[in-house]
């Protein structure tokens, strides 16, 4: 059993509990005005193993299950079984609350502000994965033919940070996307800098043929 799968099985886990208990959603649920007045500073982690519905919950644990073994992978071929679980769960579970950080100094006046979902952590372990395997070709509807890591990290910060900046009203998060993303490249970049040169040598050959 892999660290991703059980990363999955709790995080599947809590989501439907939580859809059966309300007072479990109450109390995990992002709600920064919450954090800053009453110290409840679990949110910023315990939201990140709820979901709204179960394509949210699908489309974040498939993305997971898709990456995460690159990730884990090459963690522990680095590091040993061991430490590489350890930094492993650490990154994804940092980049769950890192991510969620600028959202909470945002909204912590707002009572009527609230956030949940993985999407953080997730960005984070995809964006690690296109650090160690930058070719990673992806399919994105509606677009019909696969596309690079690399290009997609590019639209993939960029689309997101600029949503962020707006009020799109579509009830997503973005800068939580943006941030973890970004989290998580650099600290891979940290851990493991001798794949820095790979990364753009890789990249350059791609496009140079």
């Amino acid at each position: 059993m892999t660290i991703t799968f059980i990363i999955i099985a709790v995080t599947v886990l809590a989501s439907l509990f939580a859809w059966q208990n309300q007072n479990l959603m109450e109390n995990w649920v992002h709600h920064p005005q919450s954090v800053a007045r009453n110290n409840e500073w679990w949110r910023l982690l315990t939201s990140g193993f709820l979901h709204a519905d179960f394509m949210h919950l699908f489309f974040n644990m498939f993305s997971l299950y898709f990456f995460g073994g690159v990730v884990e992978n090459q963690f522990m071929g680095v590091f040993g079984f061991t430490t590489g679980a350890i930094l492993y769960v650490s990154l994804y579970l940092l980049a769950i609350i890192i991510s969620d950080l600028p959202t909470y100094f945002k909204h912590k006046n707002d009572s009527r502000y609230y956030s949940l979902g993985a999407s953080g952590g997730v960005a984070a372990i995809i964006f690690a994965s296109i650090y160690f395997n930058p070719l990673t070709e992806m399919l994105i509807f509606p677009i019909p033919i696969p596309i690079k890591g690399y290009i997609f990290g590019a639209l993939y910060l960029f689309y997101s940070y600029y949503l962020s900046t707006r009020s799109s009203g579509d009830g997503i998060n973005h800068s939580a996307h943006f941030y973890g993303a970004a989290f998580g490249f650099v600290v891979s970049i940290i851990l493991i800098p001798s794949q820095l040169l790979n990364f753009f040598q890789t990249i350059i050959q791609s496009i140079t043929g």
